[in-house]
């Protein structure tokens, strides 16, 4: 399971008093508002940032930092990713899980198939369609619903999972 679970990206420079303009990469994007701290890991450094402002700008979250009051200081985080600790993450409600945890896990059908991992999660309108991929097999899109998604054992790593008819 991943430690830090990214909230957003920061796409650029906000006026010239340290502000950043933040693409979230979170469901909720007001969730920033009761947001504190968040992580700065840009590859080459590390850093814990404390959040004093937040702005909304059409479909992007303005941050600004404390410490960090001019443009300069904050140009060279461009493309860098925000993230939280577990422990700030939402919570989850039953049967809700991060995607950074069901990425990797193995899946197998309820007739003992070993399927391939989950390579990706594919957000629609109605429900999430898990991304299954083996070597030497086309993928599979497996709808996040009831009747398909069987067990999902995060500390394991697996899911079992029923395919409906025409899923192949």
């Amino acid at each position: 399971m991943e430690d830090l679970l990214q909230v957003g990206v920061i796409t650029s420079t906000h006026g010239i008093r340290g502000e950043v303009k933040v693409f979230p990469t979170t469901d909720d994007a007001a969730r920033f508002k009761k947001l504190k701290n968040v992580i700065l890991d840009n590859g080459k450094e590390r850093r814990d940032l404390e959040i004093t402002s937040v702005k909304f700008f059409k479909n992007q979250v303005i941050l600004k930092f404390k410490g960090i009051d001019d443009i300069n200081d904050v140009e060279k985080y461009k493309k860098a990713p925000l993230f939280v600790t577990r422990g700030n993450a939402v919570p989850l409600e039953e049967n809700e899980y991060f995607i950074a945890d069901l990425i990797g896990l193995s899946v197998t059908s309820d007739e003992g198939e070993e399927l391939g991992v989950i390579a990706d999660v594919l957000q629609t309108g109605a429900n999430d369609v898990y991304v299954v991929k083996k070597a030497g097999a086309n993928d599979l899109l497996i709808p996040a619903i009831k009747d398909c998604i069987l067990d999902v054992d995060v500390e394991n790593g697996t899911m079992k999972v029923h395919l409906l008819a025409g899923l192949r």
